[in-house]
């Protein structure tokens, strides 16, 4: 494709849900969309050979010199990582700020601003990465350059977009609730990119992202099965590519790390960083008939992965009691047809005063913490029905929960929030409360629990999830509901997410809705996105700052 160059000068699987279960495998590259052109050429991206290659050949062109704001060098895509993206390289005889903004003028979508990493900084080099092109699309990237004395000059980038990879929609459908005018949430990227983390298909597996007008502003290509959770650190970002794969990306779109966790392990769910700066992994052992139960840890240095935790030695009294049998299976995956999905863990956090991780158990509905992670792991305590764990070898671990307050069902992305205005031992945590008791392992009847529901696909208007949040004191043994408001349903998997902005956002996965809500959970607005067969797996919004944006 051509690109000119004007100047203006101016001031995110295959899944079936039935009642009281979800059946999920593992997609494969050997299976489904691999023998697409598309799909061979994304296992080709994650290669070094293939990310070495492309940054050879940005290196060479910038090394012939002369890239000047007249003349800048721009490449659509160069390490393949972001569909609609541009790399821009160019220097300047005085040193300047640039910023960004993306117009498709012969269309209704708005504008897309932004200031890229390092671009608030005054600089005689620019190099960095364009987000937001509207695929397909007649875009004008309008460069702005400002100078030490606040003059500003601009330089016009005309391109037409790539197609997106996938099928999801360029806009999403979205509602504005809130009173006051709907420009107040432009798609500038002060206000962050919602990451849409999984829209699980036999088709190419993708991150979309969208700014707050629901518009396509990112398309990520991963190998199969999905991405988790973006996580930071040193200016690299970190995903799954598949159930094998983490990954480190750069800034401008290369990818610098690759990490394989081995033959043993898959990946599941959720991972995070721990205080030496290792990931720390939900994982099924293939060795084992169990899934879902292993915390391993991948070592960023070495690229060892290693078993940290085992939960059925921390918790094997009340997995001896559970079933093992073909109608007792919540989860199947590619470990075989013989799967012991006894605890089903969905969520990790790492407390990093004490060097401790807190993770959320689905088949339980319990939130559980475990001490000294990197010495011998000691089960710390258990938040979750009391009646459950009543009549097990763990009822002592279970905290007192205060007042009358709904025990939670089968809660996802369970946030471990420091602050420092508690005392030492007190610490909030906030989930999605899917309110979906199943525990198809053990015979515990969740009936008896006061509104919570046992089917869970249930499409009744009178159910709900809801955005839960808890005050923990460990020093007192207790734990207390600090919020709790209404939100879509979706009796499995979703998210929830405390933004720095003071808003709230969950995705309900099953419906494939996300919303942004007040803390008191007024809805200001919210998005759908067509499902490609039975969920979206979490949206996380991020604001990308220190990688993509200054």
């Amino acid at each position: 494709m051509k690109t000119t160059v004007q100047t203006v000068c101016s001031a995110l699987a295959v899944v079936a849900l039935a009642a009281t279960m979800v059946a999920v495998t593992f997609v494969s590259p050997n299976t489904a969309s691999a023998g697409s052109d598309v799909s061979a050429k994304i296992e080709k991206i994650y290669t070094e050979e293939y990310q070495e290659k492309a940054q050879s050949t940005i290196d060479a062109k910038k090394a012939r010199g002369g890239w000047t704001v007249d003349n800048m060098l721009v490449e659509e895509n160069p390490y393949g990582t972001n569909t609609t993206s541009l790399y821009v390289y160019f220097t300047t005889d005085d040193v300047t700020q640039v910023s960004y903004t993306v117009s498709t003028p012969d269309t209704d979508y708005p504008d897309f601003s932004a200031t890229p990493s390092g671009g608030d900084d005054y600089s005689t080099e620019h190099e960095f990465q364009v987000i937001g092109l509207i695929p397909g699309k007649d875009n004008d990237v309008t460069i702005t350059l400002t100078s030490q004395d606040g003059g500003t000059v601009t330089r016009t980038i005309h391109k037409k977009a790539a197609a997106t990879i996938g099928d999801e929609e360029v806009q999403l459908n979205r509602s504005v609730t809130q009173t006051g005018s709907k420009t107040e949430y432009a798609g500038t990227m002060g206000n962050g990119l919602y990451a849409v983390l999984g829209n699980d298909s036999n088709e190419q597996d993708l991150i979309y992202l969208y700014d707050d007008y629901g518009v396509l502003r990112g398309e990520i290509p991963i190998l199969y099965y999905r991405a988790q959770r973006l996580v930071f650190k040193d200016g690299l970002m970190y995903f799954s590519a598949s159930t094998h794969d983490i990954v480190a990306m750069n800034g401008l779109g290369r990818i610098e790390k690759f990490y394989d966790l081995g033959s043993q392990y898959i990946l599941h769910h959720d991972y995070v960083f721990d205080n030496s700066g290792n990931l720390l992994v939900l994982a099924t052992d293939m060795t084992s008939n169990t899934v879902q139960d292993r915390i391993v840890r991948v070592n960023l240095a070495t690229g060892k992965t290693t078993l940290l935790i085992d939960m059925g030695d921390l918790l094997g009294d009340y997995k001896s009691t559970t079933k093992h049998d073909s109608n007792s299976k919540a989860t199947s995956t590619d470990s075989g047809s013989d799967s012991w999905d006894w605890i089903h863990l969905n969520t990790i956090q790492y407390v990093s005063d004490d060097d401790s991780i807190i993770v959320s158990s689905r088949e339980t509905s319990s939130i559980i913490k475990i001490d000294n992670v990197s010495g011998t792991p000691t089960l710390k305590y258990i938040i979750g029905e009391k009646t459950f764990w009543d009549d097990t070898a763990y009822a002592n671990y279970n905290l007192t929960k205060i007042g009358d307050l709904p025990s939670s069902g089968g809660q996802h992305t369970v946030t471990y929030v420091k602050d420092d205005s508690l005392p030492d031992g007190q610490y909030y945590i906030y989930m999605f409360n899917n309110n979906g008791g199943v525990s198809a392992t053990s015979d515990y009847d969740w009936s008896q629990i006061p509104g919570i529901v046992t089917k869970l696909n249930s499409t009744a208007t009178d159910v709900h999830s809801y955005f839960q949040k808890y005050l923990v004191d460990e020093n007192a043994g207790t734990y207390t509901l600090v919020s709790r408001f209404e939100v879509p349903f979706s009796g499995y998997i979703s998210s929830a997410e405390e933004y720095e902005d003071g808003t709230v956002i969950t995705e309900s996965g099953i419906k494939g809705t996300w919303g942004v809500y007040t803390a008191d959970g007024t809805l200001l607005r919210d998005y759908t996105m067509k499902i490609n067969v039975a969920f979206i797996y979490r949206v996380f919004k991020y604001d990308f700052k220190g990688f993509w944006f200054a």
